[in-house]
């Protein structure tokens, strides 16, 4: 992993992982759900919709590139609307947690070649509920504020300097509890779950790398 130049960041258990070969492959774990983007254009998406509430499924990709990779992330955890709730007017009505990890392997040289780490920097863009009071509000639309930004124009270009987006965050398994297709990938040694700094406010991210030849 030396000469990876890190410029950023940034399911349901039943759904079908994403398998395609290529000169690259991913593994990826997400709460809720993921796009990736190779410059601007994007080689994957969950295969579960964001609509669907639980949804932690893990998906499994390759895609055909050459370095360096722009790499551009889009992450979503889970919110019936932008009040950044789930299970909205129940007895569970809440903030959701979010969590992400992720691995790239280049399978012509069997070189791990990017993992999810604190190196990662990430942008918020929506944010809710800004005031956690209202989590169990009877009115929530009306109780709950929002933070919410539009995507920064050109982000998904490999000029785009992120170094003034705040460094994604570190957590355990205890912290994230991550299930459904999890298990299922051998993760490498050095790959963290990661989010922002709030798993339950923050409710997109966006994320960016830029993976050099690791020759």
């Amino acid at each position: 992993m030396r000469s990876l130049l890190l410029l950023v960041a940034l399911g349901s258990a039943c759904s079908p992982a994403v398998t395609t070969s290529g000169r690259f492959r991913a593994d990826v774990w997400a709460d809720n759900w993921f796009s990736l983007s190779l410059g601007e254009t994007q080689v994957a998406e969950d295969s579960v919709p964001i609509t669907t509430e639980r949804s932690f499924n893990k998906e499994s990709f390759g895609f055909d590139a050459t370095y360096p990779l722009v790499l551009n992330w889009v992450l979503k955890d889970y919110k019936k609307n932008d009040t950044g709730l789930e299970y909205i007017g129940a007895v569970n009505q809440q903030m959701g947690d979010g969590g992400f990890i992720a691995q790239l392997t280049d399978t012509t040289t069997g070189k791990r070649v990017l993992v999810s780490n604190a190196a990662w920097r990430c942008l918020v863009i929506h944010r809710a509920p800004i005031n956690v009071a209202c989590e169990k509000s009877a009115s929530p639309e009306t109780d709950c504020q929002a933070e919410i930004s539009p995507e920064p124009p050109g982000w998904k270009l490999p000029t785009f300097d992120v170094s003034a987006w705040p460094a994604s965050v570190e957590y355990t398994e205890a912290q994230v509890s991550p299930r459904d297709g999890y298990t299922q990938v051998v993760w490498d040694a050095s790959a963290r779950l990661i989010w922002s700094k709030s798993l339950k406010q923050d409710n997109t991210l966006l994320c960016k790398v830029i993976v050099n030849d690791p020759g």
